[in-house]
């Protein structure tokens, strides 16, 4: 049976604002199909979600995204001798912000496709979501109180890139924050409050690809939701990501990144109570 239109735009929400917010997507999709009886989206309409949430971001960063493209299609960059290409792109801003964030991608691939095959029966468990967001919690809480001031981008090293990326694999785990954990690593490495913000949501779109191209090739298979169900899913996906986006960057900008702490506390231990 395809999924209601009114699922869609619930679900649609759901994953704009958790997306983003520090809250884990995947435990409050996790949690919502639990409570209220909600039906596990059918895989076409949860990759049309994540394009929703990729638009979003794309949006919100068109400026750097714009600036990697254009630096990186430029006739200049590469008219060098070969010997000396290397140096040429690491000394363009853009193009070792590129560099590194393939670099951050490495270990989320490997880390998802690890833990990939586990994923039905992980991403089912009420109680395994609970434990993750008191993890999420805790990391969270620990970023009260650093210093505003710390490495801007210019200053990202290929280990803050690693040690990023790894975490950023680690938060398949239903209940672990994306963004949450990874600005939470940028800033325990000494970044700055804007930079690991931007270097944690411009590290996640070749992570929603992968997610999405891997999800394609079953949705193919599994069949098509209606085309109306899917764009009301996408569109309020994109909106409410937009939203969300633009909260969490002012917040992470004050230094209150910790604030959403409490929220996933409670919410773990009254998932951890439902699961018995």
């Amino acid at each position: 049976m395809g999924i209601e239109i009114r699922y869609a735009a619930v679900l649609g929400l759901i994953q704009g604002l958790t997306e983003f917010l520090p809250v884990s997507s995947s435990g409050h999709l996790v949690l919502c199909q639990n409570l209220f009886g909600l039906k596990e989206p059918e895989i076409f309409f949860d990759v049309s979600l994540h394009v929703g949430t990729l638009v979003a971001i794309c949006v919100f960063f068109f400026k750097d995204l714009r600036e990697i493209a254009t630096t990186l299609f430029s006739v200049s960059t590469w008219s060098v001798r070969e010997d000396s290409l290397w140096e040429s792109l690491c000394q363009k801003p853009e193009m070792r912000l590129l560099g590194l964030i393939l670099v951050g991608t490495v270990p989320t691939a490997f880390l998802g496709l690890l833990f990939r095959p586990m994923a039905a029966k992980v991403f089912s468990s009420v109680q395994i979501v609970g434990i993750m967001l008191l993890v999420t919690g805790l990391l969270l809480w620990l970023t009260r109180g650093l210093k505003r001031e710390g490495r801007n981008a210019a200053r990202l090293t290929v280990w803050d890139a690693l040690f990023i990326g790894i975490i950023q694999g680690v938060a398949i785990l239903p209940g672990i924050s994306r963004s949450g954990a990874t600005i939470a690593m940028g800033l325990f490495r000494g970044l700055s409050r804007e930079t690991s913000a931007r270097y944690s949501f411009l590290l996640s779109i070749p992570a929603i690809i992968g997610a999405m191209a891997l999800e394609l090739g079953e949705a193919l298979v599994s069949g098509f939701p209606p085309a109306g169900v899917v764009l009301l899913g996408a569109f309020i996906a994109a909106a409410a990501g937009y939203g969300a986006l633009r909260v969490l960057i002012h917040l992470v900008k004050k230094g209150n990144l910790h604030v959403f702490a409490p929220y996933c506390w409670l919410l773990g231990v009254l998932a951890i109570i439902r699961s018995f």
